[in-house]
Order: C-alpha cells, then structure tokens, then sequence
C-alpha cells in the first residue's frame, strides 16, 4: 500500500481552472441537445365562425400539446379564402362540404373529408309571420345563403318537390346573398322568409324569428338513415400518409373538444366574447345549434347517406356543380383504418 502525503494527493487534483471549463462545457452541450419540435399543422378558420370556436377549446386547454401537434391557426374573412389555401397547398387543413371534395376528387385532386357538424341551418320567419307551412311561402320572397347551387337550397327544392309537389325556383322569388346581408334584409322586412346558415339562424331565432323547416331533419325524408354531417375536415390525402399521427392527433384533439362543448355550459361561458352575441337568447340559440351538430354516426353510416343525398343533389344542381361525375366520388371520406 502506497501512502499519499497531502502535497502528494494535490498533485494529482485535476486544476481548478480545469474543473470548472468542463462544467460550462457540460452545460452547454446540454442546452444544445436537439429539441424535437411538435409537429405542425396549419389551419385555415373563419374568424369568427363556429370552427374558430372548435380550435380555441383546443389550444385553450392544451388538447393540441396532449397529442404532441403544434396548431398554427390561421384566420380567412370567406370560405373561399380557405379552399384557396388548401388547393395552394398553404394550409393543411380547412372545414368545407363533402360535395367540394368529392368534385375535387373527380378532378384528379385527392382531398378527402372527415365529420365535423351535421348541423345546416333553417328556413326562418319573422315574428307574426303569416307563413305556417310549406304553401304558405307560395309568392313570397325567400332569401337564401349562398347561390342558387347551395346545398341547402337545393335540398330544400328537392324535399318540396317531393312533400309539397311544387317547385320553390318557380312559386317563390328566390333572393341568394350573404348570409349577413340576408339577415338584415328579413329583419327589415325586405324579404318574407329566409334560408339561412346555422350561426345565422341561431342569431335570428334570438331575435324572436321562428324556424319553418329545419336543414338538419330534410335528409331523413330524403332517403338518408339519419342526420348526415355536410360539414367536416378536408386535407390532402396524400398529406394525411406522410403526417398520420399529426392528422391523428389533431381529430382526437378534436374530439377532445366537443366532448366538452357537449357538456360544460361553463365552457361557452369562456367562449362568449368570441361568438359575438347581442343577449342571452342568442347565446343560447348558438350553443344549442352547435351542440346539435357535433357528429354522433360513424364515417361510414355518413358516407351511405351521402351517396343517397348526392343522387337528389346531382340532379338538381347539374354538371355546374357536381362536374361530369355522376357518383360520390371514392375515397371522399377518409378511412381512418388505412
């Protein structure tokens, strides 16, 4: 055994100055460690519509962190605006119809659509309207969102053909608009009933405004099995193959959300000064139509209703809005088995 003198146990400390140049180079090695970022997926909202209110509930509670994405939402002023961006390949993710997707589809794109709200919207009289039913609106002017290729209206020319045995494009004087355009004109009563978008009708059924026919019941009398949602995700499938776990985890955190849309009123309540609302009927009628919409069907039930809506729709809407396809086009609605 070797005994050490104090001197010679010195000697053999590495130098002070020594020690302490490896701990700052230990340090900062640790802090330039690669740090993975979350995947991101680039979102194209209305600013102020129902969708905006989806991707809030989600950021605000970290649903989006849960599932390891990074949500870049980016607010459009029209629906168009978003198409634009999904078609440019600048967003990754818009709310559109399947009808926009299957069209695209035809077209040699490869969008394809997974379920967000089944909820449309109603055809809206004012107060003391004199107009109960169907024959009633007979000679009336009907305003109606969107154009004359809209697919409400056109649902609703088909299901009054087949209940009522008369043509709205030719018994009523049909006015197409905005939706908010169309919203004054029945409030001043320019116009005598009016098809509007959902968050439209909700906002006038809080105004005392009464729904006629509500969108959401006209495709069971149409040959659907149930509610059948227009609305929902669309991104590139192509997209979804190369980022799965991100599309994953973004209609997971999605779902996340309605759950608590569903069932915590205290939840609106923090999403009030977001919807924009004159009082509390309004409120209400907004969280109620919403509530109403969030999917309940699987893709699947949703798809066999589609096909049978897309028959009554192709024949009134034509080659102007469907192209030359005949069919819903394959692949429409994402299988989110593959």
């Amino acid at each position: 055994m070797i005994n050490l003198t104090p001197v010679d146990r010195r000697c053999l400390e590495p130098p002070r100055a020594f020690v302490f140049d490896i701990a700052i180079l230990l340090a900062i090695l640790s802090f330039s460690q690669p740090v993975f970022a979350a995947p991101k997926i680039k979102i194209g909202a209305l600013k102020f519509g129902s969708f905006s209110w989806l991707l809030d509930t989600i950021q605000h509670h970290g649903f989006d962190k849960e599932e390891g994405i990074d949500i870049d939402a980016v607010p459009l002023a029209s629906t168009e605006a978003t198409r634009v961006g999904l078609l440019s390949h600048s967003l990754d993710l818009i709310v559109t119809d399947w009808l926009w997707v299957s069209r695209e589809r035809s077209s040699g794109a490869d969008f394809t659509f997974s379920p967000f709200s089944s909820e449309l919207g109603a055809l809206m009289v004012p107060p003391n309207s004199t107009i109960k039913s169907l024959d009633d609106v007979k000679g009336k002017r009907l305003g109606v969102a969107g154009g004359p290729l809209d697919k409400s209206w056109l649902m609703l020319v088909a299901y009054t053909l087949r209940v009522a045995f008369f043509d709205l494009r030719r018994e009523t004087t049909p006015v197409f608009g905005a939706p908010p355009l169309l919203a004054e004109k029945v409030e001043r009563g320019d116009i005598d009933a009016v098809l509007e978008y959902w968050p439209y009708a909700a906002r006038l059924e809080g105004k005392g405004f009464t729904q006629l026919i509500a969108m959401g019941d006209l495709p069971l009398e149409l040959g659907a099995r149930g509610q059948v949602v227009m609305v929902g995700f669309a991104f590139s499938e192509s997209w979804a193959s190369t980022n799965d776990q991100t599309i994953r985890g973004f209609l997971r955190a999605a779902a996340k959300a309605n759950q608590l849309l569903a069932t915590s009123d205290e939840e609106w309540q923090r999403l009030r000064p977001l919807m924009q609302v004159e009082n509390d009927a309004e409120f209400e009628a907004l969280k109620r139509f919403y509530r109403e919409g969030i999917p309940n069907r699987s893709s699947a039930d949703n798809e066999a209703d589609a096909k049978i809506l897309y028959q009554f729709l192709r024949v009134l809407g034509g080659e102007e809005l469907f192209g030359p396809a005949t069919d819903l086009a394959p692949g429409t609605f994402w299988k989110e088995g593959t």
